[in-house]
């Protein structure tokens, strides 16, 4: 094996194996992105900031892992994700930006606040809901009890007003659609954002 198989993961090597004679470019490519998962391992675990991320990119010197390293970090983002870890991911998609010889930074930035725009529309959403039915069921107490089977009889269980909301049939369809409808223009977005990339 030559010297820069060394530096492959045992994945890789066997991938190696398996594939036969590599041209250059592809080896070339291999190794860039064993790059791009090693420093991104470091930057999803918190051993490196968006900061120390920019330097390190920016002392390998290599334009082709600055579009990988963002696709990837673009591709980890979620609808799900707490709003700290969207933010620090921003930051390093943005750093990566700068880069670049040919930028795109507002057109990726205004992608990114519409994100974080997603997340904060999706929360007042179901807390405005979530308030409209605790009214309801604050004004209606048969909406706070709930029949339970227990042996031959049924008993009847007074809920607190949040757990009678969970229960609500309404509520959780409401949670279920509002969820998918904000994933996919999440997805819709994040789309977007790698097409921006140049």
């Amino acid at each position: 094996m030559g010297n820069w198989e060394k530096d492959l993961s045992p994945i890789a090597r066997e991938r190696l194996a398996k594939i036969g004679q590599l041209t250059e470019e592809e080896k070339e490519r291999m190794i860039d992105s064993e790059k791009v998962n090693s420093l991104l391992s470091e930057f999803y675990q918190g051993q490196i900031n968006p900061e120390s991320l920019w330097k390190r990119l920016k002392q390998e010197g290599k334009p082709s892992l600055l579009r990988e390293a963002q696709v990837r970090l673009l591709d980890s983002l979620s609808f799900r994700i707490p709003p700290v870890e969207l933010q620090t991911k921003r930051e390093g998609i943005l750093a990566i930006e700068t880069l670049k010889e040919e930028q795109n930074t507002s057109v990726i930035e205004l992608n990114l606040n519409r994100l974080e725009e997603l997340q904060k529309r999706y929360k007042a959403e179901i807390e405005q809901a979530y308030d409209g039915i605790r009214a309801e069921v604050e004004r209606n107490p048969r909406l706070r009890v709930k029949q339970v089977q227990q042996g031959q009889n049924t008993v009847l269980i007074q809920l607190t007003v949040d757990e009678a909301i969970k229960q609500l049939p309404q509520w959780q369809d409401f949670l279920s659609n509002q969820e998918k409808r904000y994933s996919q223009e999440f997805a819709v977005v994040i789309e977007k954002s790698k097409r921006d990339l140049k």
